[in-house]
């Protein structure tokens, strides 16, 4: 990374979705070429057929390749890793679009495993689709987990204005609550810490901790996780040095945009951090996955079917997406050469 461009692996996603239209208007100009070196895991025929569909497009310089070894810089490459016999349908929710999600995923991760690619961006997928193909996991998050994390990652949504992480991620509601432990809370809080200082390089993360039920239970009238369960693993936290405050009663707290505070929110659970997190982000805003040995980026929105192939996608996720993978992984070399260094002169 360091004497070179980085490569950045890009996953199609669902074909049917707007992952093609919102990668191909990322890729769009070609001066973005002068900082990293893009390999998309798909289909050179599905790319070329949504490049079709959007106006206006200056050329671009494709290169069909068999692995990320082969990657040209300043050119699009792709890995061609589906069926010659797949197609795109947009707009609609497939077998066919669902597996070849998964294809595209396999291949890269294989490549990420490999150091064939940098950073990992991965366009949106259908995950009930994907789940009724065989695919054991409820999303990016938790497959990239289990191979890279050892079991642990946190889910922090990022932008220039909020970073908000949550306790859990993709699970019923109805379950949050025996599925919210002291020791999660903690573990997770390690996981953001360490995150902000190594992948976003705040010397002394500061973390609001949020409550669980209306009013942070209302001193128990409304619930009891917060002095069960939360309350003790803000302690906790505290004892371990994580600048770890609360839980703070989140409408009141987004109200009053006390997030400005804070370095990081912790949720503590996927749409109590995510709903206003898009409120405030949608257009520019990144899921990353933070906690794992690689850097995974998306962006924050799901597979649009609704406007796929019609030319109405907003790339601006997408590019921020790239981007902030491509600034987490040099802050890391940064900051683990810092650490060398003060290992070295102690």
């Amino acid at each position: 990374m360091e004497n070179r461009k980085p490569i950045v692996g890009i996953t199609q996603g669902d074909s049917n979705g707007i992952g093609y239209e919102v990668i191909i208007k990322a890729l769009a100009d070609a001066r973005i070429m002068e900082s990293f070196t893009p390999v998309i895991y798909g289909s050179s025929k599905i790319f070329g057929f949504y490049r079709k569909t959007i106006h206006e497009l200056d050329q671009m310089d494709t290169n069909v390749i068999a692995s990320a070894d082969d990657a040209r810089p300043k050119r699009i490459n792709i890995v061609n890793c589906l069926p010659e016999s797949h197609y795109a349908e947009p707009g609609q929710s497939t077998p066919d679009s669902a597996r070849a999600a998964v294809k595209s995923l396999e291949a890269a991760v294989k490549d990420l495993r490999n150091g064939s690619i940098d950073v990992l961006v991965t366009a949106p997928i259908n995950k009930r689709a994907m789940v009724a193909e065989g695919f054991n996991y409820t999303g990016h998050t938790e497959y990239l987990q289990d191979a890279f994390g050892n079991g642990n990652s946190t889910m922090l949504m990022v932008s220039d204005r909020i970073k908000i992480g949550v306790a859990t991620g993709h699970i019923p509601l109805k379950d949050v609550p025996s599925t919210l432990s002291t020791e999660l809370i903690v573990k997770k809080l390690r996981d953001i810490r360490d995150s902000l200082k190594r992948d976003f390089m705040v010397t002394e993360p500061r973390i609001a901790v949020l409550g669980l039920n209306p009013h942070c239970g209302d001193g128990g009238l409304l619930g009891d996780e917060e002095q069960q369960i939360i309350l003790p693993a803000v302690r906790q936290a505290a004892e371990e040095g994580i600048l770890a405050f609360g839980p703070y009663s989140p409408d009141g707290f987004f109200g009053k945009a006390a997030y400005e505070k804070f370095d990081a929110t912790l949720a503590m659970y996927h749409d109590q951090g995510l709903a206003p997190f898009k409120a405030l982000s949608f257009e520019d805003g990144v899921n990353y996955t933070a906690g794992l040995s690689i850097v995974r980026t998306s962006p924050d929105h799901g597979t649009a079917y609704e406007i796929a192939g019609r030319d109405q996608a907003d790339p601006r996720s997408m590019m921020s997406a790239i981007y902030t993978a491509i600034r987490i992984q040099r802050n890391r070399q940064r900051y683990d050469s810092l650490m060398e260094g003060r290992l070295r002169q102690s």
